[in-house]
């Protein structure tokens, strides 16, 4: 079949379901396919205003009782898999037909989570051999070969690495500051400018600081996180790993900085945390003495992100740090002595193709940093940087398989090796975020909190702190329960309180 869209066709695909439930995969499998496309999803009684309805709609009628997906008027009939069930049996179905539509095929197939390497260390703990892990990941999924080869590998090295840590009984520990310089037209992430809250700092550090004591008399103390259901698990001690993220930990000035580290310090126990990072994104928010001060504070590993090193794409995307500021940043962190610095990179930014990847890869690799971090754009039809694009009339790129390829042989030359990967809705090219180190500089917290294997408390507007439960004997968790923090900076000063009873609640 020929693809559907059509020059009268506009921006909405129409979906018309017989049976609940199924909503978010039929939006998920249908968007990867079409993601300039607005995806409506009609379940049973479910009526669309009458001003919404546009004849130049593309309209999908799926019928699961009678197993027929209608396309336009073309009936496609799918049949149900005993292994995979109802439910995966559809969205197989679904997604050869999308195929079939197109003419194309996805690199990870039907999956639809954002957590890929999850399915094959599912199975590998269940004791299945590599090829089992792979057919099972090509045939049931539609996974490439090349995607079902990256997730094995990287879960064998995201089990070597979690041998070596009790992450059953263990924990994390993240503190969110929501601050930066500026904000990215392409980022998603919540944050606030400085500059028009550094008189309040001391009133966010404050809330922080209280959090920080719950921590330090409730969970380090051991009076937190002791099973009822015989399994013994308890969480105290020193965290396995910290995370200050963000937003931008280093827009703080370096006072507020420097009383933000010696308070966590002061408060909570690092002498056996493995691993120490905070996030230093921004060259433009970096100062040779914000890296002195964590240093002297124990942080162990810091990100120097330039995501790219083309001014012109900077100067699209809002970024207002120069690739002169990102090498001078990272030299800095060298002489200061930083020896496990990360970089971060965005593939599919609007203007650039294969040239402009290689000379940014070309420069980075000059600087050596000890893990890279590759990014695939995810642009939301109704973020700052689609409206941007279209007010400047420049088109967003689809990220190619040949820049994947080239980031990949990057990070290979600088001897790093994939150790976690995690994708997004909306991503460019339907690809995939993928973290390279060299052996031993690998980022224990992002395996952490991609795998979903330990407890995280987090801390901050934001932030959201995870229980993560295990019965004795199982090699996979039983029930992960989440606790939220508003993402309002205002609110969050304001019922601080009300959090800390929260993760009172959730690690009991």
């Amino acid at each position: 079949m020929k693809n559907i869209e059509t020059e009268n066709s506009n921006n909405t695909m129409t979906v018309r379901v017989d049976t609940p439930g199924l909503q978010y995969d039929i939006n998920a499998i249908v968007k990867a396919f079409y993601p300039d496309k607005e995806i409506r999803v009609l379940e049973p009684g479910t009526v669309m205003p009458a001003s919404d309805w546009d004849p130049r709609s593309i309209w999908m009628d799926v019928r699961v009782d009678d197993a027929v997906i209608n396309v336009e008027g073309t009936d496609h009939v799918y049949s149900m898999d005993s292994e995979l069930g109802p439910k995966n049996s559809f969205k197989l179905a679904l997604y050869d037909v999308m195929c079939d539509i197109t003419g194309r095929t996805l690199p990870w197939g039907n999956l639809t989570g954002v957590r890929p390497t999850k399915i094959a260390m599912a199975r590998m703990r269940e004791g299945a051999d590599d090829e089992q892990v792979l057919e099972y990941m090509m045939s049931h999924h539609k996974v490439s070969p090349a995607k079902a080869h990256l997730a094995l590998d990287i879960a064998h090295r995201e089990e070597d690495i979690l041998s070596r840590i009790d992450h059953r009984h263990g924990y994390s520990l993240y503190l969110n500051i929501p601050f930066c310089p500026t904000t990215c037209l392409y980022c998603s992430f919540t944050s606030y400018p400085y500059a028009a809250w550094k008189s309040r700092a001391d009133e966010y550090l404050d809330a922080l600081f209280r959090e920080i004591d719950y921590v330090a008399d409730d969970i380090v103390a051991g009076r937190a996180g002791t099973d009822g259901d015989g399994s013994g698990r308890t969480l105290c001690g020193c965290p396995d790993s910290i995370y200050i993220g963000g937003g931008t930990p280093t827009s703080l000035d370096e006072e507020h900085l420097e009383r933000l580290l010696k308070y966590l310090t002061d408060r909570i126990d690092i002498s056996r945390c493995l691993e120490f990072t905070c996030e230093a994104g921004r060259p433009d928010s970096i100062t040779r003495r914000k890296l002195d001060i964590l240093k002297r504070y124990g942080v162990t590993r810091i990100s120097v992100n330039p995501q790219t090193m083309q001014q012109k794409t900077l100067d699209i995307i809002g970024r207002k740090a120069t690739p002169g500021q990102v090498i001078e940043a990272f030299r800095m962190a060298r002489e200061a002595g930083f020896d496990n610095i990360n970089m971060d990179i965005i593939l599919g930014l609007p203007g650039e193709g294969k040239d402009e990847v290689s000379d940014t890869l070309e420069r980075i690799s000059e600087l050596t940093p000890d893990s890279l971090t590759v990014h695939s754009l995810a642009i939301k039809r109704a973020s700052a940087l689609r409206e941007h694009l279209d007010e400047i009339g420049i088109e967003a790129l689809v990220n190619t398989e040949e820049t994947m390829a080239l980031a990949a042989d990057c990070a290979r030359d600088l001897g790093m090796k994939p150790y976690y990967l995690y994708r997004q809705k909306n991503m460019s090219g339907n690809f995939e975020n993928t973290g390279y180190a060299v052996p031993g500089k690998e980022c224990i917290y992002n395996i952490l909190i991609m795998e979903e294997v330990q407890s995280i408390v987090a801390l901050g507007a934001g932030a959201i702190s995870k229980r993560v439960d295990y019965k004795d004997g199982s090699a996979s968790p039983i029930n992960i329960e989440r606790a939220e923090n508003p993402k309002d900076i205002e609110n969050y000063i304001t019922r601080t309180g009300e959090m800390i009873e929260r993760k009172r609640a959730l690690y009991g």
